[in-house]
């Protein structure tokens, strides 16, 4: 068995292809449930983000798996399937697991070193787990990734040394209509990114802010955190009327903001206002940038600026930190894969050893008790020297790149039966 990952991100492909791959969590979920089903996969989780849609899978066939897993991505989109395919990437085995923790640690995200990816990687497990598709590998797998972010953020400032995606809009915002204390905010959302989005808001000193989503206790929640007010989506025109700076990041595929919307609401209106979209698929009509006064940003004007971000002495310590990472984690999966060969040699040497007394036993009728002791223990001792060595190396070999199997040359060797090799396992089909 092994891991596979089937992805698109902001890194493979233009806003427009991940547009065209946005789910909702209903979506995300049935788009789990059948890759779950489908041939070869033994478990499987899907990381979902903004600019990031990521199949996780244990398989037991490569090509196959990479294919119906493909075609399962294909399906959700608008794009044909020649539209799309270049705009996948595949990690396999021990590249999956580095990337995971790339991703994790917030090194692949468009932010540099991010930590908003760390409770979305969180929740990628939970999902699994909730719908039953995540085993012992990818278990142990997100489990480790978890604490690979964690360490990065706890060992470094990679929160501070990198802008977050709501700092960089806020700063572009700024440069179009100035500092942000004393405005009037909106921010429609309630999720994990409006949260972020109302916090800076507040610690940046806007006057008013003014959460609005579709659902009234939602709002409701987040605006008490951050002593914001809540609104319901049908009093969105009019604090429309009001706002100096919009911040749209809901989960909606439609517009949540249109022109003829943003016009009507800014009738007469001669202050300059900032409506920022950090949606995907996006929430705000690209047509409201043409408005008088009104400057659009979102997620592609950010991509360009955050390309040049130059990476800064935090992030090459993450970048540190998951090298270190991956090398133990593969280092203890190959150890782990000889482990039923070497239980397999050990338990067959048993028998040999057992078989060879037991006839000596029955040749040497009168061999007195003290006598029998010391000849079982001498025949057993003789096989433990024996395999010692060959156990000791083989655990040493395998952490050693290249394409030799030293647990096939084993069985090889000694012909264990492939059974026997098969059955050192738990029930759940893990060593």
């Amino acid at each position: 068995m092994s891991v596979l990952v089937v992805g698109v991100s902001h890194r493979s492909a233009p806003l427009d292809v991940l547009e065209q791959l946005a789910l909702d969590s209903d979506g995300v979920r049935k788009l789990l449930i059948d890759v779950a089903e489908t041939a070869h996969v033994t478990e499987a989780t899907v990381l979902a983000t903004c600019n990031r849609l990521e199949i996780y899978t244990e398989v037991d066939r490569f090509h196959g798996s990479v294919e119906a897993i493909s075609r399962l991505l294909c399906q959700r989109s608008e794009l044909q399937t020649d539209d799309l395919i270049p705009h996948l990437y595949v990690h396999y085995d021990d590249g999956a697991v580095s990337h995971l923790f790339k991703v994790a640690s917030g090194l692949d995200s468009m932010v540099m070193g991010e930590g908003q990816i760390l409770g979305q990687t969180r929740g990628a497990l939970r999902l699994g787990q909730e719908q039953a598709t995540v085993g012992p590998a990818l278990n142990v797998l997100f489990q480790q990734a978890l604490r690979v972010g964690k360490r990065a953020h706890a060992e470094t400032d990679v929160d501070h040394a990198a802008p977050s995606l709501v700092t960089a809009a806020l700063d572009r915002c700024v440069e179009e209509i100035g500092p942000i204390a004393g405005l009037r905010a909106v921010v429609v959302g309630a999720g994990t990114m409006a949260g972020l989005a109302t916090a800076t808001l507040s610690r940046l000193g806007a006057v008013d802010i003014a959460v609005v989503n579709r659902t009234a206790g939602n709002a409701k929640r987040l605006a008490g955190e951050y002593a914001a007010r809540s609104v319901a989506l049908t009093e969105l025109d009019r604090e429309l009327a009001l706002a100096d700076v919009v911040i749209s990041c809901t989960g909606a595929t439609g517009i949540i903001l249109s022109r003829d919307q943003v016009a009507e609401a800014r009738l007469g209106a001669t202050r300059p206002l900032a409506v920022i979209d950090l949606a995907l698929p996006h929430d705000v009509e690209p047509e409201v940038g043409d408005l008088p006064g009104v400057t659009v940003i979102g997620l592609r004007r950010l991509a360009e600026d955050l390309a040049g971000h130059p990476a800064s002495g935090e992030v090459d310590g993450v970048r540190r930190i998951v090298a270190e990472e991956i090398q133990v984690f593969s280092s203890a999966r190959r150890q782990a894969s000889v482990t039923p060969t070497l239980v397999a040699l050990r338990s067959m040497a048993t028998g040999v050893v057992e078989s060879e007394i037991q006839r000596l036993i029955s040749r040497l009728p009168d061999l007195d008790d003290a006598s029998r002791a010391e000849i079982e223990m001498a025949v057993r001792r003789v096989a433990d020297k024996l395999l010692h060595q060959p156990t000791v190396r083989v655990k040493q070999l395998a952490n050693e790149t290249g394409a030799v199997s030293y647990a096939a040359a084993l069985r090889e060797l000694f012909a264990l039966d492939p059974e026997a090799v098969d059955a050192v396992t738990s029930p759940d089909g893990r060593t």
